[in-house]
């Protein structure tokens, strides 16, 4: 049944000059100012604890393979709120919500695509680090040298930016209906779909193509190197040594089942169940609360990110107190 309503979508200059109008979180008033804060203060820390173990691991000379990995996923932590907050923030201090223009929801729909998929793929490399580290360790350093890590980390961001940009072509492509009110306080892929004058499951294939590269087939890999690991640490005999080997996964499978839990909540379902109000909930979670905890897992979590942030702590302080000293000294020179 077709939409009264509808854009067709080849014409291009009524597409350049449409917007969207994002209804964020109108519908809760009272509680803006205290949104507001909230969203602000898990932003800055947000911010702040990836910044940190960046500028840690950037600083450190001599850092394994999974510390570049670390050090790529706290940019990509960086660059996914940098994409989202800022506009959640401003919708917060309009009453009716917040506009923007069709091209700027396609690239904030992908970039958040392409970066969530870079994510995605990260997991998997960080994956396949652990599987050589403990069912291969001997051949560690050689299979996981710093060429071979940085093809990976490339691998991982053009293989999600060229998915996230088919997929955004698809998704704008379709006819949208007269209402271009979205009940989201981003550009969700869902959230837009649900504005399409389409009938059947059609429009979803590409979403669900990108569910299946960007969610399915990483975590399947995953698995299967865990499987592989959890096949060697059986053939461990000591307690402690299996312990010990298991202990350096916790991190990883940790953040693996924050992130993948909430993205196959919201991605791999149909059409005709989306709830604005539930899935601005899970995404707010996906969005904030977990790019928070992501620093929390690596510092608590991980003894050789600990260290590393120590050490620079430490260097810190070293480089304030000669500061300090230089500037006493200069001060009683002036005196004479």
């Amino acid at each position: 049944m077709p939409c009264e309503g509808c854009m067709e979508s080849n014409n291009k200059s009524t597409d350049a000059t449409m917007e969207f109008l994002l209804l964020g979180f109108s519908e809760l008033l009272c509680l803006r100012v205290l949104l507001f804060l909230i969203f602000l203060v898990v932003h800055l820390v947000t911010l702040a604890g990836n910044v940190m173990i960046f500028t840690a691991v950037v600083m450190e000379p001599s850092r394994p393979p999974m510390f570049s990995f670390l050090c790529l996923l706290s940019v990509i932590e960086l660059c996914y709120t940098l994409v989202i907050v800022p506009k959640t923030l401003l919708s917060l201090t309009v009453v009716d919500g917040s506009t923007i223009s069709f091209i700027g929801c396609a690239a904030q729909m992908h970039l958040f695509v392409a970066l969530g998929g870079a994510e995605c793929f990260l997991l998997v490399a960080m994956s396949y680090d652990r599987y050589v580290a403990i069912c291969q360790p001997l051949h560690y350093l050689a299979v996981m040298s710093e060429g071979f890590c940085l093809k990976l980390a490339v691998a991982c961001c053009l293989g999600s930016f060229a998915i996230a940009l088919g997929l955004t072509v698809a998704v704008f492509r379709l006819p949208f209906c007269r209402s271009h009110r979205i009940n989201h306080f981003f550009c969700d892929v869902p959230a837009v779909l649900h504005l399409t004058c389409t009938q059947g499951y059609s429009p979803e294939l590409p979403l669900l193509a990108a569910c299946v590269l960007l969610l399915l087939l990483p975590f399947l890999l995953i698995f299967i190197s865990y499987v592989c690991i959890a096949s060697a640490l059986l053939h461990i005999t000591s307690s402690a040594g299996r312990g010990k080997a298991f202990s350096t996964c916790i991190t990883h499978l940790a953040i693996t089942l924050l992130h993948y839990g909430c993205a196959t909540f919201i991605y791999i379902r149909p059409k005709s169940s989306y709830s604005p109000a539930r899935d601005k909930m899970v995404s707010l979670v996906y969005t904030n609360i977990t790019p928070l905890l992501y620093p929390l897992i690596y510092s608590l979590r991980n003894k050789e990110i600990r260290r590393v942030l120590r050490k620079m702590l430490r260097r810190k302080k070293t480089a304030q107190l000669n500061s300090d000293s230089i500037r006493a000294v200069i001060c009683v020179c002036g005196k004479f």
